[in-house]
């Protein structure tokens, strides 16, 4: 393809006051008229041998893509790159028809390019809309690799580091805490090693924060206090138990260090560098509106449609554990900056930093990554899924392969898994040599 012609401008400024001053830059804008089943990448250089990424992939569309880049004192040289995405459509069709999934979605990633995609289905059982690949959904527990994430970014910054301590973090909490809590570091709440329960039902705590009237940062804050109350499961650093409890007392961490929301954090420091737009919290349609996927439940081996609202989530506070959507794009976003990291490349980390992400505190659970071996997949993969009994996604990582995929669909329970399972086995055969 023929990269664009990049058109130099000098932004003017605004009126200013006589005492004012403000740098005046001139910015580079490459523009280009985008085709259905494509991908694109603006590229930038600076010596015409090495080329980077300048924005993240973006999917063909109708509307002209234009992105205005401040030109810094060396000098900087443009080019469009484009590959072609396989429609995924017919290889979902199948899978879908045989679980009887409301819908069903399918992400391929090859070299930080989405090179596979699909949607195929309706938003809800009993419809005619169709799901697009531009809807959003909600991906559960792949919620957890994104605080980690963000930990690791704050890390970095030197907000905070692995091994600070809840305790030093909450001493408010100091006169009703549990003395067992004393050495639970961020590093063992992100890798369920910290002791947090896997089941906060029998303790009250859960049916408590339904209940909480406070904002999701206030609830995150009832929760910490009311765990640490309870001895901790085991002796801290010595055993694993999955726990949404200690995502979400590591999200309280991070807000406690930084003053902001863990929302704000995400949002601010995870899905605007990535581009991630459709970034949002909570079950994605507008209640009593059909604008994007509704979550499903089985009833019997017919799907049921659970209206959007707040009761179609677990309760916000949860939110570093499990409440994140945004569109099928996006998570390939999302999926490519992890399998970059993984093949320890440049991303926003340090690269000892994405390392850290990947690096299981027991036999195989990382922070938010499941460690595997496959030979599909060149020797060591990472996996995990997501979901809220109403949805699922299933994530594979094979950095071996700089080869990633993302499923989804709108309905929890065995058979999402079965599916989405049964799709990953057919993009390792149609991608993988």
């Amino acid at each position: 393809m023929k990269a664009p012609v990049p058109a130099v401008f000098v932004l003017l400024a605004p009126f200013l006051a006589a005492s004012q001053t403000i740098e005046i830059k001139p910015a580079v804008m490459v523009g280009f008229d985008p085709s259905p089943g494509k991908t694109y990448a603006i590229e930038t250089t600076s010596n015409f041998s090495e080329w980077s990424a300048a924005t993240p992939a973006l999917v063909g569309q109708s509307e002209r893509v234009g992105r205005f880049f401040v030109s810094d004192a060396a000098q900087r040289f443009f080019r469009v790159a484009q590959s072609d995405v396989i429609d995924l459509a017919a290889d979902l069709t199948p899978i879908r028809s045989t679980h009887n999934l409301p819908a069903l979605g399918c992400a391929v990633v090859m070299s930080n390019r989405i090179v596979g995609l699909g949607v195929v289905g309706v938003r809800k059982h009993g419809v005619t809309e169709a799901a697009t690949v531009h809807d959003h959904w909600h991906h559960g527990s792949m919620t957890k690799s994104m605080t980690a994430a963000l930990a690791a970014l704050l890390v970095d910054e030197g907000l905070i580091t692995w091994t600070a301590k809840l305790v030093d973090l909450f001493p408010e909490h100091a006169a009703t805490r549990h003395a067992g809590w004393g050495t639970v570091t961020l590093e063992m709440l992100l890798t369920n090693s910290g002791g947090a329960p896997g089941d906060l039902g029998p303790s009250g705590i859960w049916t408590q924060l339904w209940n909480h009237p406070g904002t999701p940062h206030e609830q995150r804050l009832f929760l910490t206090q009311e765990v640490t109350k309870l001895a901790p499961r085991f002796t801290p650093g010595t055993g694993y138990e999955y726990s949404n409890a200690g995502f979400a007392m590591a999200g309280a961490m991070l807000e406690k260090v930084t003053g902001r929301t863990w929302e704000q954090l995400l949002s601010e420091r995870l899905f605007a560098p990535l581009g991630m737009a459709t970034g949002g919290f909570g079950v994605p349609a507008t209640p009593r509106h059909i604008d994007h996927p509704w979550g499903h439940t089985f009833s019997g081996a017919t799907p049921s449609p659970i209206a959007p609202g707040t009761s179609a989530d677990n309760p916000p506070g949860i939110g570093p554990a499990g409440t994140v959507n945004c569109s099928l794009i996006d998570f390939a976003r999302y999926a490519a900056f992890q399998l970059a990291g993984a093949r320890g490349e440049n991303t926003l980390l340090q690269p000892a930093s994405h390392q850290k992400l990947f690096t299981p505190a027991n036999a195989s659970y990382a922070m938010g990554w499941i460690v595997a071996d496959r030979s599909w997949g060149g020797g060591t993969v990472y996996n995990h899924t997501g979901s809220n009994t109403q949805w699922f996604t299933n994530v594979w990582i094979a950095p071996n392969r700089n080869w990633a995929v993302v499923v989804v669909t709108n309905i929890g329970g065995n058979a999402a898994f079965t599916a989405t399972d049964a799709v990953v086995g057919a993009m390792i055969a149609k991608f993988i040599p």
